[in-house]
């Protein structure tokens, strides 16, 4: 009986590697096979390569893997030995002579549709990112979120993402495990990370599993590659945007060869519109340029194990600042961290874990206003745990801890200071198990969000579904609860918001809601909580069409905001006043539901993405119900892209996008404020008071022109005997020259209107 029992737990495993740089291979199909060659079982590879497959019976197998761009290669297995786990390691050479592959995923990608949930994500790697347009010459990862089914950004400067109802304090941003407080620069047009480095990208916009916490909209799970082990390499670019510069390479001794065991990676890129754009773009900003600079700094070491445990150490450093002459913007933020993977010999459970730390300050100024400030600092430790079972399920575990120091200063429309200093510490926990069945993927999780800084704990159901109807129609489910410790200390009174800082959530809110249900309930905090239910419909129209159609809603039961009401001191000597009028934040709720189109067509040369999202997004404070600034109707993303010549080294792409006017409290006059110096006596009809408020009409009731925009960019690659590589890009941003709205100052009542047309040239070089 035992020996039944321990035969059942036979297990293969490995990584796939590319022969050519050590980099690990993710969604490689493995097939393990009896010795008639029939097809036992298969698995998918991860991001690390790595791939497991449980539950075998002992006897002999041949391990597989076909791939039109590399040399199937082949491993033989044999459990007649005794073992009960066979670790095996694959390193694929490139095939000669290849030279077109644009299948080399479907298998797996039809695998993944069948055995995965995947509901409101979006997956993308660095080759799908260089098919959206180029701002500025220049790929960027903020153009992939942008075209997202469900995203909503404010226009070419800012940067802000709203995704499904959620603002941006409500997005989680992960590079390699790490939170990023602030991914994009004040130019829209860029963010922090370096496309040239990204491995995949994973957009969470609603329903996302138990084993992502501290935040109720959405997730962004960024991941980069490691450096190259095999031979230095790099990249050097430039347009009249930015310049940068990638370089990477092996380390450790040589071992036949095969890669090395540890490599390095480091990029560089640096803003120059602040000298270029006046002399190329002088119709812009009056003349006076685009005054805009940003630089960001990464850094990575990897080192890998003969069994495939890896150990990693990071660090970041990005700067970003806007001069206009009605408002600056800073910011800067530095960190740092370590991630490894662990393999035991011994134990078919696969180990992760990080530890990390970052800053991030910001500081806004705006003419005739007093500054805002806010800062962020803090660490984050986790491990993961993942078994895998039969069928390509899974079970996943783990928790974190991390801990963080906020520090923020900023005015209400009353011109009421609000600041605050905190620490808080949280403690996640999660169980995640997804079954695969003939038709049914079921996924059921659970995560318990401690906030002990606060007494709190929130327990968060997570459950998502799956039902393969055929083999190409599907139907799929999720849901669950959502929790976060950070508010925003953003405000309202801007028709764009450009201050975004971020605080913990807020204690000084009233001790009474009352909901837009009028019910009444106790506040105890301001941490922020929202449920996501999500349906959806996928659907292949032949090979290489896809359509997927969600419907979803979300509500924020409880939210946390800047409380404009605020008339009066929280002191003692206002114990009369309701508490609405004198806390600093306010408590509010809100609801957002939507429907989300996507279509997808990619073949050969030509690829087509086309979007259409309807939303409806709402908010009560408690008093009245308004739209927020993000509230835009209806949204359309069009994505081409083409590529010609017999080795397809020229590419066109074209993104078209429709957006339909966002909410704003327009503005209705403006009224000195006489401060009775003399009290009773003061001669308040001659008196000139130095200080000038704005008078607003209704909270949020007009709305800003619709939005659209052309982009189009062309690409001509030229490959040298060396292997070395030449790509010469030319751009054009807002194609048609669209007068789109950005920013308008209440006081002086000028405006500022985002990109006109903007041409751009740039070239690259890689080696």
């Amino acid at each position: 009986m035992g020996n039944v029992s321990f035969a059942q737990n036979l297990t293969v495993r490995g990584f796939v590697y590319d022969q050519s740089n050590g980099e690990p291979m993710a969604y490689e199909k493995v097939k393990i096979l009896k010795l008639d060659s029939s097809i036992t079982a298969g698995a998918i590879t991860d991001l690390n390569g790595f791939f497991q497959i449980p539950k075998l019976k002992r006897d002999k197998y041949i391990l597989k893997i076909s791939n039109q761009k590399y040399e199937t290669s082949y491993k033989n297995i044999d459990f007649n030995n005794g073992k009960s786990i066979i670790d095996v390691k694959f390193e694929l050479r490139i095939s000669e002579g290849v030279q077109e592959f644009d299948e080399v995923r479907v298998s797996a990608e039809s695998r993944t549709k069948r055995t995965q949930i995947e509901i409101s994500k979006l997956k993308l790697s660095k080759e799908g990112l260089e098919r959206i347009p180029s701002y500025g010459a220049e790929n960027d990862i903020v153009g992939a979120f942008s075209v997202t089914p469900g995203v909503i950004t404010t226009g070419d400067q800012g940067g802000q993402l709203y995704v499904r109802g959620g603002t941006p304090i409500q997005n989680k941003i992960l590079l390699d495990g790490m939170t990023i407080y602030n991914p994009f620069h004040s130019i829209g047009f860029f963010s922090i990370f370096e496309t040239e480095l990204v491995k995949n990208v994973d957009i969470y916009t609603g329903g996302f599993e138990a084993k992502y916490g501290g935040r109720i909209s959405s997730v962004m799970d960024i991941t980069y590659r490691d450096g190259n082990r095999k031979n230095f390499a790099g990249k050097v670019s430039a347009s009249p945007f930015l310049a940068k510069l990638v370089l990477e390479g092996p380390m450790g001794k040589k071992n036949g060869d095969s890669p090395r065991a540890g490599s390095y990676i480091f990029s560089a890129k640096h803003s120059l519109l602040d000298y270029t754009s006046r002399s190329l773009y002088p119709d812009v900003n009056d003349g006076n340029g685009l005054p805009f600079n940003f630089t960001d700094l990464y850094g990575k070491m990897t080192f890998s194990g003969n069994g495939g445990s890896k150990f990693s150490a990071f660090a970041f450093h990005n700067m970003d600042s806007v001069n206009y002459s009605i408002a600056d913007l800073n910011w800067q933020s530095s960190g740092g961290g370590i991630n490894f993977l662990l393999v035991p010999s011994s134990s078919p459970i696969f180990i992760r874990g990080h530890v990390n730390g970052s800053v991030f300050e910001t500081t806004f100024t705006e003419e005739a206003q007093a500054p805002r400030t806010s800062s962020i600092g803090g660490f984050d430790l986790g491990f993961d745990f993942s078994y895998f079972l039969k069928n390509e399920g899974e079970m996943n575990y783990g928790f974190n801890i991390n801990g963080f120091n906020t520090r923020y200063t900023t005015y209400n429309l009353a011109q009421r200071i609000i600041e605050d200093e905190n620490f808080t510490t949280e403690i996640g926990g999660y169980y995640n198990y997804r079954r695969v069945g003939n038709r049914w993927v079921l996924q059921i999780g659970i995560r318990a969000q401690v906030y002990a800084s606060l007494n709190t704990i929130s327990p968060e159901p997570r459950i998502g579904a799956k039902y393969n109807a055929t083999e190409k129609l599907r139907y799929k489910f999720s849901g669950g609860r959502f929790s976060q410790n950070f508010t925003s200390a953003s405000s309202d009174k801007d028709i764009v918001n450009l201050f975004n800082g971020l605080l913990s959530a807020p204690t000084n809110v009233q001790d009474e809601f009352v909901n837009e249900f009028q019910q009444t309930r106790k506040i105890r905090n301001g941490l922020q909580y929202a449920w996501h239910a999500i349906a959806g419909i996928e659907y292949d129209l032949g090979k290489h069409i896809e359509v997927n159609i969600e419907g979803y809603y979300k509500y924020f039961s409880q939210l946390s905001n800047i409380n404009q009401n605020k008339l009066y001191a929280d002191i003692a000597e206002f114990d009369d006043i309701d508490d609405v009028f004198k806390k600093d934040f306010i408590i509010e709720s809100g609801q957002s539901y939507g429907v989300d189109l996507l279509l997808k067509y990619s073949k050969n040369r030509l690829f087509l993405w086309g979007v259409y999202s309807y939303g409806y997004n709402t908010r009560w404070d408690g008093f009245i119900e308004y739209f927020p600034i993000f509230d835009r109707r209806h949204n359309i993303n069009l994505v081409g892209s083409y590529s010609f010549g017999q080795n397809k080294d020229i590419e066109l792409n074209i993104r078209w996008n429709l957006g339909s006017g966002l909410p704003f409290t327009p503005t209705a006059g403006f009224f000195e404020l006489e401060p009775f110096n003399n009290g009773v006596t003061s001669d308040y009809v001659t008196n000139n008071s130095n200080s000038v408020y704005t008078l607003l009409g209704e909270f949020n009731s007009e709305r800003l022109p619709f939005y659209h925009r052309l982009d189009i960019t062309l690409k001509k690659q030229f490959s040298f005997k060396n292997k070395t590589k030449m790509e010469i890009v030319a751009s054009v941003t807002n194609a048609y020259d669209r007068n789109n709205i950005f920013y308008v100052n209440r006081v002086t009542n000028k405006e500022i209107y985002q990109f006109p047309l903007l041409p751009s040239f740039g070239m690259s070089y890689k080696f």
